[in-house]
């Protein structure tokens, strides 16, 4: 994968199918009484349904966002055409207020990892240049919200965070938060998130990255915590911070720059190993400045690696993989969450 825009066609091209496989579902959905049993995808949430569950849903929309406004001319006009019609017959005031109101319905539902990416399509949504984008940014202002409110109540309930390598890290889910926030104009959620990121994670030292991978994750818990608090410190501090906390980072035979070992990808858990490669890269880029310039050229050579294990399963593999996976290749290579300058497909390698 030289170049991400060689990709764009076959990545939005697993979007469209992704979001329109509506079966296999996985609900995730606790009914509240005999008459909130039904769990058909595009009755129960007509605007994330697809992509097996509701946060891929959320994310693959992000994508097909992404696409949008940093492919130019890589994708053609007919996939532009079909990408901005997905989002604008799901992005719609009635379809995203059903979905506000169901997060206000079931507080715990998708916590904190699609609450992060609900707020993250909102602020990608604020800021897109696409004709319809103003009609799909007031759509989802309302579901970002809700997730604001849900987050500024969760927080002070949250006596330690979640370290885990799949959706409830506490960390990941709360470094889209604070991003998508500083988009869409919420300095108090930024301020609690930081808050609670500097209480939780601010005297963290020596973290044990031998003990990664467990066997079905696709995020790193060490370099999830790395990325937020390096949203949430300012960079000087940072450093010193991060040089305390991972302190093999970048160096040779860091465990975190090796490619996880897949057994079976059409497994939805163990398939999320090769996730795990793309937000690995994701961030040990991210990281790479504040590493000295050895370190910082390891991990480029290493991320690389890890993209290219990767890129077979991203659009050609199993739904296991497919229904997820581009989002991820997008962050890895290069293109913001939020808050940051957007990229074009040309201005970042993999």
């Amino acid at each position: 994968m030289a170049d991400w825009g060689e990709h764009a066609e076959e990545w939005a091209a697993a979007v469209l199918a992704a979001l329109a496989t509506e079966y296999p579902s996985a609900a995730g959905h606790v009914a509240l009484g005999p008459d909130d049993c039904d769990v058909t995808p595009s009755a129960l949430h007509p605007a994330f349904w697809g992509c097996l569950d509701w946060h891929s849903s959320v994310h693959m929309q992000w994508s097909a966002l992404t696409l949008l406004d940093a492919s130019g001319p890589a994708l053609t006009p007919a996939t532009r055409d079909a990408l901005s019609r997905v989002l604008a017959e799901r992005l719609t005031d009635a379809h995203a207020a059903v979905e506000a109101d169901y997060l206000r319905r079931h507080p715990a539902f998708e916590r904190p990892y699609g609450w992060g990416w609900a707020a993250t399509l909102a602020a990608a949504a604020s800021r897109s240049p696409q004709p319809d984008a103003a009609a799909w940014a007031a759509a989802t202002r309302p579901l970002a919200d809700a997730v604001f409110d849900l987050v500024l109540g969760w927080l002070p309930r949250l006596r330690r965070p979640v370290r885990t390598g799949v959706h409830d890290n506490t960390a990941f889910g709360l470094a889209l938060v604070h991003a998508a926030a500083g988009v869409l104009g919420r300095p108090e959620v930024r301020d609690a998130v930081a808050t609670r990121a500097r209480a939780w994670f601010g005297r963290d030292c020596d973290y044990p990255v031998r003990w990664e991978p467990s066997g079905n994750d696709f995020l790193s818990a060490a370099l999830c915590e790395a990325e937020l608090m390096r949203r949430v410190l300012p960079a000087g501090e940072f450093r010193g911070w991060l040089a305390g906390f991972l302190p093999g980072l970048g160096a040779s035979g860091d465990p975190l720059l090796d490619v996880p070992e897949v057994g079976d990808r059409t497994d939805g858990k163990l398939v999320h190993l090769v996730g795990l490669a793309l937000s690995r890269a994701w961030h040990l880029r991210a990281l790479a400045p504040h590493l000295d310039a050895d370190r910082a050229a390891r991990v480029a050579e290493k991320t690389a690696v890890q993209v290219a294990a990767a890129g077979p399963e991203i659009a050609g593999g199993d739904f296991m993989a497919t229904h997820w996976l581009v989002s991820y290749a997008l962050l890895a290579a290069g293109v913001p969450v939020a808050a940051e300058e957007p990229l074009s497909a040309g201005d970042r390698s993999n």
